[in-house]
């Protein structure tokens, strides 16, 4: 896990003129908060942050926060929990920070990579589906694979990865209580009807998953 370096100043003022104002000045306002911490109010230069996003994304973002505006600066290692934009998603509007313990088991959503061609794609003229273009995997965030490759090759028309397949070692799980497909080759006269389906079967599965789980902490 590469942590990226982020700087941020701690604020005191708040509500949405204060937030108006911030974001006149080409900054936004964001919060950190965690299990062994109060949360605390912060202030983010948008263009530093609009690069780290442009270039990493923003799925298993680890970061070294730097904070300002105590009597010394501070160090926090914080993962991004939640990003708020504006109707065109153009302009940041608040950005939640958890701050981790290294040695604590975190959830994070990884994008899907498909390596190589499908046979069944490349002699067949089928068609390359991904199902699930992001996992969620558990693991220390050092231990966070930045994708999750799966050679596709040897896939042949109507041949399927399902997530059970998928070995990324004894540190990292992917948390599951159904056999979903993650990638599919269809036949090139499949079309929309193999689309639509596989997001009914993906909609079921998500339902079938988050039925029971815990509600997830409230940002600050």
């Amino acid at each position: 896990m590469d942590l990226i370096k982020l700087h941020a100043t701690k604020r005191s003022t708040k509500g949405k003129g204060a937030a108006r104002k911030m974001r006149k000045n080409k900054t936004f306002p964001a919060v950190i908060y965690g299990p062994k911490i109060d949360p605390m109010m912060l202030c983010l230069e948008t263009s530093e942050f609009d690069k780290i996003i442009r270039d990493r994304g923003t799925s298993g973002l680890f970061l070294n926060m730097k904070i300002e505006g105590e009597a010394e600066v501070k160090s926090k290692v914080v993962m991004l929990k939640d990003l708020q934009m504006d109707t065109y998603g153009i302009e940041y509007l608040h950005a939640d920070f958890h701050q981790i313990d290294m040695d604590t088991l975190v959830t994070v959503s990884v994008p899907v990579v498909p390596i190589g061609v499908s046979k069944g794609v490349k002699d067949g003229g089928g068609m390359l589906q991904i199902i699930r273009r992001e996992l969620e995997v558990v693991c220390k965030p050092a231990d966070t694979p930045e994708s999750i490759e799966i050679d596709i090759s040897d896939l042949d028309i109507g041949d399927a990865v399902h997530v059970e397949a998928i070995d990324l070692g004894e540190s990292v799980e992917i948390p599951h209580e159904v056999n979903f497909t993650v990638i599919t080759i269809v036949p090139p006269d499949a079309g929309e009807e193999e689309e639509e389906l596989a997001e009914d079967e993906m909609m079921e599965e998500e339902l079938e998953e988050t039925a029971d789980a815990p509600a997830e902490e409230p940002a600050e």
